[in-house]
C-alpha cells in the first residue's frame, strides 16, 4: 500500500490488495497480507528516496539509453543481482528481458516523440529488477528503480507482461522530474492519471493502433483471466474494469466530477479518482481521431512538463491543457474544441 506521506508507486493499487484480505479463498487472503507487509518495507525505502530525487538519478555511461536488468532471486533486497546489461543478448528469462524490451520502448516513446532523453532528460539508467519477493502482487517505481514481481498465479501474472504496466511505473518518475505532482488527493490522482495516459500510449504506439482501435485498458496482461475481471483500470469506461469479482470486488473509479471519491483511503482516491480525467483524455483523443500520442498526447505531454506544479489540481489541468491546444494548434481549432469537450464529458467546464 501507499500512504501520502511515504507514497510508493504501485500499479495496484492499495483498496485492491485490501479487497482481497478478504477474498473466499484462504490463499489469496494470507497472500494479499503478505503483500500488505511487503509494500510498507519497501515503502520505508521510497521515503528516503523521495527528500531529493535529483540524487537518486544515476546516469548512463554515455549519456543515452541505458537498461539495467536485475534478479533479485524472490528476495526482498533491491537491485539484486545484474543479468542483462544495455546491449547483451536475451537472457531466456521472460521476465528479464520483458522488463528490458518494454523500458527501452519507453525511453524511446519519449525520446523520439519528445526529445526527452530518459525520465529526467539527463540521461538517467533506467533499473528494473524481476522477481521481487516470492508471489508479490504489484510492480513499483520507488524513486530510483522499477520492482516487478511474478504474481500469485491465482489473480495476477508477472507484472511484466504488460507493457502499459511498465510505461505507466516508469512515467511516474518523468512526472517526479517535472511537475512533481504531490501523492494525495487530486495532484495525486493527476499523477497516476498521467502514468496512465503514457502508460497506454506507449502501447498504442508500439501496435500502432488508433484512438478508436485501441483499447483503454491498464493491465489486461497481468490478470489471470475471468469473466469478471477484465484490467486494473479502464480508461474508456471507469468503474468497469472489474465487476462482482470475489476476489477483487467492483472497481470503484467514478467517470465524472459529481462522483468524486473524498474519503482518506487511497491517499485521498489517487487511483480512484483518476478515473475523471482517465476518461477526459479517452474522450479528448478519440474526438480528435488518428493516434492518442500525436496530438492529444503532445497536449497532454507539454501541459505537464511546462504548466503543471506539484499541488495543481483537475481544474488547473482542464485549463492549462485547453490553453496548451490553442498554442499547439489555434484557438479554436478541433484540437482545442476536442479538449474542453473532453473535460465536459466529466463535468468540469474550461
Amino acid at each position: 500500500m501507499c500512504t501520502a506521506r511515504n507514497p510508493l508507486h504501485c500499479i495496484v493499487p492499495p483498496y485492491m490488495v485490501e479487497r482481497m484480505t478478504e477474498s473466499p479463498n484462504k490463499k489469496v487472503r494470507s497472500l494479499a497480507l503478505e503483500n500488505i507487509a511487503a509494500s510498507a518495507e519497501a515503502r520505508a525505502a521510497r521515503a528516503t528516496l523521495a527528500l531529493a530525487p535529483m540524487l537518486m538519478a544515476s546516469a548512463s555511461p554515455k549519456g543515452t539509453k541505458d537498461r539495467l536488468i536485475y534478479d533479485a532471486k524472490k528476495r526482498w533486497n533491491l537491485p539484486g543481482k545484474l543479468v542483462r546489461a544495455e546491449g547483451d543478448p536475451k537472457t531466456g528469462d521472460p521476465a528479464a528481458d520483458e522488463a528490458y524490451n518494454y523500458s527501452g520502448y519507453t525511453y524511446d516513446f519519449y525520446h523520439k516523440l519528445f526529445g526527452r532523453n530518459s525520465l529526467d532528460d539527463k540521461g538517467m539508467s533506467l533499473r528494473s529488477t524481476v522477481h521481487y519477493r516470492t508471489t508479490y502482487n504489484n510492480a513499483f517505481w520507488n524513486g530510483s528503480q522499477m520492482a516487478y514481481g511474478d504474481g500469485d498465479g491465482i489473480i495476477f501474472r508477472r507484472f511484466t507482461r504488460s507493457l502499459d504496466v511498465v510505461g505507466h511505473e516508469l512515467t511516474h518518475g518523468v512526472v517526479t522530474f517535472t511537475a512533481n505532482l504531490e501523492y494525495h488527493d487530486e495532484p495525486g490522482a493527476l499523477n497516476e492519471h498521467f502514468s496512465d495516459v503514457f502508460g497506454v500510449s506507449i502501447r498504442q504506439w508500439r501496435k500502432k493502433q488508433t484512438a478508436k482501435q485501441a483499447s483503454w485498458l491498464i493491465g489486461e496482461e497481468i490478470l489471470v483471466p475471468a469473466p469478471t475481471r477484465r484490467a486494473i483500470r479502464d480508461m474508456a469506461n471507469p468503474g468497469k474494469a472489474y465487476e462482482n469479482d470475489p476476489d477483487l470486488g467492483s472497481d470503484p473509479q467514478p467517470a465524472h466530477i459529481d462522483d468524486k471519491y473524498t474519503g482518506t483511503a487511497d491517499n485521498g482516491g489517487v487511483h480512484i479518482n483518476s478515473g475523471i480525467p482517465n476518461h477526459a483524455f479517452y474522450v479528448t483523443a478519440t474526438e480528435i481521431g488518428g493516434h492518442a500520442w500525436e496530438k492529444a498526447g503532445r497536449i497532454w505531454y507539454n501541459t505537464l512538463v511546462e504548466h503543471l506544479t506539484p499541488t495543481s489540481d483537475f481544474a488547473k489541468c482542464a485549463r492549462d491543457t485547453f490553453l496548451e491546444a490553442g498554442n499547439l494548434y489555434g484557438l479554436n481549432s478541433r484540437e482545442q474544441k476536442a479538449v474542453k469537450k473532453g473535460w465536459a464529458e466529466v463535468g468540469i467546464t474550461v
